[in-house]
């Protein structure tokens, strides 16, 4: 009972940002995602980490499971932590897939690379529970995973997407996105958003968006914990994963087919 109690808090907890964090930093731009009027503009087509996160939370929601595997694993391509927290997760509890102790902890192994509290905590949460056997199988899994979707191989594809997305834009946004209106289609009619918004370099530009994402994550809530976990999180090692070379070109894992989303129009 112990153990079902607070992996399915974790899951819950896994699906929303810190947003206590983020707000005591000024730097750190609104989170897209609450918006829903700016996710109806185009924005996540070249945020697939946010789009397929969404995509894969409605799903579990639904306990439609084995799609928000699916989804969750897209989003861990682009190099999305909770993504693969979630991964983690299903794999631990057997949702969408059988249980596999091993590669959930492979999978939580790589959610904690950047050293977030939340899942580095639950990194040595799982690896206690891990029988010998078991450890040296997650080990082994592990850098097969790492190669496909470790930061290495993840953030520069994730790069090259927001390169895409800025040279699709018509002209230079800098200095004047607060002037450019997007005009959203609907059923309704057409709705308007501010430009700044959408083109919000904090959202776009390589650097500043990892930033983003570290002051989002570094502290996700993931339950109660105690002062014993905390100093083992405090003292815990990057990885137990040996280093592997990154598949920069692997396969996008296969999602199931989304329904189109009318295109936006910018307006003086």
């Amino acid at each position: 009972m112990q153990r079902t109690c607070w992996t399915l808090a974790v899951s819950l907890a896994l699906l929303l940002p810190s947003t206590a964090s983020a707000a005591q930093n000024k730097d750190i731009p609104p989170d897209p995602v609450s918006d829903p009027l700016l996710i109806t503009a185009g924005f996540l087509n070249h945020h697939q980490d946010l789009k397929y996160r969404l995509l894969g939370i409605e799903a579990y929601n639904k306990q439609d499971f084995e799609n928000a595997l699916r989804f969750f694993r897209r989003a861990s391509y682009f190099a999305d932590k909770p993504s693969q927290g979630m991964v983690a997760e299903m794999y631990w509890k057997g949702e969408g897939t059988p249980v596999n102790r091993p590669m959930a902890y492979a999978w939580m192994d790589l959610a904690a690379e950047r050293s977030y509290r939340g899942f580095l905590l639950l990194r040595e949460r799982y690896w206690n529970d891990l029988t010998g056997a078991e450890r040296e199988r997650a080990v082994a899994e592990g850098q097969v995973i790492y190669a496909r979707f470790g930061d290495a191989a993840a953030k520069p594809r994730y790069e090259a997407e927001l390169r895409r997305g800025r040279k699709s834009m018509v002209g230079s946004r800098t200095g004047f996105a607060g002037t450019v209106r997007i005009e959203v289609p609907g059923p309704a009619g057409s709705q308007s958003i501010d430009g700044s918004k959408f083109y919000d370099e904090r959202y776009w530009d390589a650097k500043k968006y990892w930033a983003w994402q570290d002051a989002i994550w570094a502290r996700p809530r993931v339950g109660k914990v105690s002062v014993g976990e905390v100093e083992a999180v405090k003292n815990a090692a990057p990885s137990r994963i040996p280093g592997t070379a990154p598949d920069i070109d692997a396969p996008v894992p296969e999602v199931p087919q989304e329904p189109a989303v009318p295109a936006p129009v910018d307006t003086p």
